[in-house]
């Protein structure tokens, strides 16, 4: 039933129109590593002169104002004596004031402390410990980026060796790898699916969780990640939420095919500084059908979903209180047993009703403070609690027979309403308590160090129960999972960057962790970065690691089932103690070795071209102790769930590729982005024979782009469009 939700995916096109001509860019400065704030730095606008060059100092707590700027696109550039420059391009309408937050690094030595690098400082990662495979995206950009529907996941679809699987949902592989290794990390938080109608064990789904409209600038790595992010083997998505605007109120509304939605931001206290934002979304399509608009089937889906994030720095600014929320729900019922005749619904199967409910929630709150005289060493600390259920019911339409005719009957009464068979119910549901602290110590200008330790409690309740054969008068119904049982991940990390001057930049760190569960451990796991600037325009770098991953939760708890001599499943197979056996409950991390090579140079100041291939490494990949082609690397795309026999960690995979990029950045009202890479993606099950993954398509290509029009002085037009191979 689940394939067919790609009915509910429609275009959002927001239409976007000025009252005035002018608005404000605001926001701070601070040091990158210790996150202080730093006055008398300059921030101009460089692209709105028409009366003068517009600009600001940071003030004692390293605050800004440039009123009386241009709405539109404009780009500002941050100096500062010592530190490296800053460009950054923004998009001002007259809804909303532009308020940001911006990161400067301290320049080594002088040989290229005077250059200005325009296009490697945009798309720049944020995190400074990345060196390769690393990308920062705007939110904006999933407006503007045909094809992304607000969605952080479908951007990144955009960038060189990521695609998506299937259009009706939004995982994405990287670099051949299953979407299972794509980790979603949240305000410092690794965080369930955030995802609508989202699957047990898989990272995707058809609508997202994540609204774009709270969202800040967030880093993707598609390999070879810094040691503190773990148990993932593909990618990370790290994603912050802005803060709201704490000088004034704002209101906002959007009515759309994705959702209709509600936003509202504002301070709390002006002289504090601290500020709130929420948003609301609620499915379009549900309201439709209250209002008695067609859509082509009564199963609509439903969802809704909302988001908040509240600041509350402490006196005299030299700590901030962050508390945050997300979550959201989903469901849609598929009724055959209400239809006076039998017809093919568009979703599902016509012989039987089904009921499928989604919900994800995450509430948290982080502190974050400067410690020491000389304010050299940052800490954050955080805690959370976290929420996922899916739940789905099948039940059996019995029809009737024409003993005639031998066909079904058709018309009233050709349904038995009120004896509807069990075919299937589960309820999978994950609830996790999450507590990390990190430091960040900048030991000098050439020195810094990043350590952290994150533990989550994880409890389990999964039930799963599925009928046999519906045609039999007695009941065949047997169990497929039946747990509630506790784990705890445990994961702790160090990272030293060293940069001894201008031309070099070096990051080495370790990774460690537990998995209570499988009783697995993964020590001391190596990461390594390295780029070296050939000249002003040029960076080389590399970048290799090792890193694990835990197999998705459901598969450990499978029962092992039991069959009888003509290979029918009769039941499960039991302990000593009569209890069924969970014969997976034992598997180990999957392990993946990353290596890249990049090539990065800016030909024009909005203009950037950039090289890399890979070669990745798999092994420990759950394959099935009988010889078979199957591997879990395969898994994890699409509606499905799958039902393991007993696996070993055995299995191996081998990723590798060329990818390029050319991007122009958006400049003079048009932007366009091509990617391309060529790529292989095999794995070994545990036939000991090498075949192509399920995501080996040997090659993909993107072509985006974007063309935007003034409309006298206050509005503007734009069109993009995109093109994938």
């Amino acid at each position: 039933m689940y394939k067919k939700l790609v009915v509910f995916y429609l275009m959002l096109i927001p239409i976007f129109a000025s009252a005035q001509i002018t608005q404000t860019i605001r926001g701070r400065v601070i040091e990158k590593e210790t996150q202080q704030t730093i006055p008398g730095v300059n921030v101009v606008v460089i692209t709105d002169t028409l009366n003068g060059m517009k600009g600001a100092a940071t003030d004692m707590v390293g605050n800004f104002r440039i009123s009386g700027v241009k709405i539109g696109k404009q780009t500002i550039k941050v100096t500062y004596i010592g530190y490296e420059n800053i460009f950054m391009d923004v998009t001002l309408t007259s809804a909303k004031e532009i308020i940001l937050t911006l990161e400067m690094e301290e320049s080594i030595g002088v040989e290229l402390a005077q250059v200005e690098i325009v296009a490697e400082k945009r798309g720049e990662v944020a995190n400074e410990l990345s060196t390769v495979s690393a990308r920062t995206f705007d939110v904006a950009e999933t407006e503007r980026y045909a094809g992304s529907r607000g969605d952080p996941a479908r951007m990144a679809s955009n960038f060189a060796g990521v695609q998506g699987a299937d259009d009706s949902r939004n995982d994405i592989v990287v670099r051949g790898n299953s979407p299972l290794g794509v980790l979603y990390r949240l305000e410092g938080f690794d965080i369930p699916n955030p995802n609508h109608f989202s699957v047990a064990g898989s990272t995707g789904g058809p609508v997202s969780i994540l609204n774009n409209k709270i969202l800040g600038n967030s880093d993707f790595f598609t390999s070879a990640f810094p040691a503190e992010y773990g148990n993932s083997t593909a990618a990370v998505l790290d994603l912050k939420l802005r803060p709201g605007n704490n000088e004034k109120h704002e209101f906002t509304g959007q009515f759309g095919f994705l959702g209709t939605e509600l936003a509202a931001e504002g301070p709390i206290n002006k002289e504090s500084h601290s500020s709130y934002l929420a948003v609301y979304r609620y499915s379009t399509f549900s309201l439709f059908k209250l209002l008695g608009i067609s859509l082509g089937t009564d199963a609509v889906p439903q969802y809704q979903d909302g988001s908040f994030k509240i600041l509350l720095p402490t006196k005299n600014n030299k700590g901030v209180f962050s508390v945050f929320g997300m979550g959201g729900t989903s469901k849609i019922d598929i009724m055959i047993s209400e239809q006076l005749e039998p017809a093919q619904d568009f979703y599902g199967d016509d012989d039987r009703d089904q009921h499928f409910q989604t919900r994800m929630a995450i509430g948290g709150i982080t502190y974050t403070n400067g410690i020491g005289k000389e304010k050299k060493t940052f800490m954050r600390t955080g805690l959370a609690l976290m929420h996922e259920r899916q739940a789905s019911q099948h039940d059996y339409v019995h029809r009737r027979l024409d003993a005639l005719t031998g066909k079904w009957i058709i018309g009233s009464g050709g349904f038995h309403y009120d004896s509807l068979t069990a075919l299937q119910r589960y309820k999978f549901q994950t609830n996790r308590q999450t507590a990390y602290l990190n430091f960040n110590t900048k030991i000098n200008s050439k020195h810094t160090l990043k350590y952290g330790a994150t533990v989550q409690y994880l409890h389990f309740s999964m039930l799963d129960s599925v009928e046999t054969n519906v045609e039999d008068t007695i009941s065949s119904y047997r169990l497929r999972w039946d747990s509630n049982e506790s784990g705890m991940l445990a994961q702790a990390f160090i990272q030293w960057k060293y940069k001894p001057n201008s031309r070099w930049m070096m990051t080495a760190g370790l990774y460690n962790q537990y998995f209570s569960l499988s009783k697995s451990v993964s020590v001391a796991e190596p990461r390594l970065g390295l780029r070296y600037a050939i000249d002003e325009r040029q960076n080389l770098s590399f970048g290799a690691g090792l890193h694990s991953m835990t197999q998705p939760y459901y598969v450990y708890f499978y029962l092992q089932p039991k069959y009888d001599a003509d290979g029918v499943v009769v039941g499960n197979v039991l302990d000593a103690n009569n209890k069924p056996i969970m014969h997976n409950k034992g598997m180990d991390f999957t392990k993946s070795v990353h290596s890249v090579l990049s090539y990065d140079i800016a030909l024009k100041s909005n203009l950037r071209f950039k090289a890399e291939a890979y070669y990745q490494y798999l092994y420990n990949i759950p394959v099935e102790v009988n010889s078979s082609a199957f591997s879990l690397t395969n898994m994890g795309s699409g509606f499905a769930r799958f039902f393991p026999n007993t696996l070993v960690n055995k299995g191996e995979g081998i990723n590798m590729g060329v990818e390029l990029t050319l991007e122009k950045f958006f400049d003079k009202s048009f932007f366009f982005l091509f990617t391309a890479s060529v790529f292989d993606a095999k794995y070994k099950g545990s036939n000991g024979v090498w075949n192509n993954t399920d995501f080996n398509t040997k090659y993909a290509a993107n072509l985006l782009f974007g063309k935007e029009w003034k409309v006298k002085e206050k509005s503007s037009f734009s069109v993009s469009g995109k093109f994938t191979t």
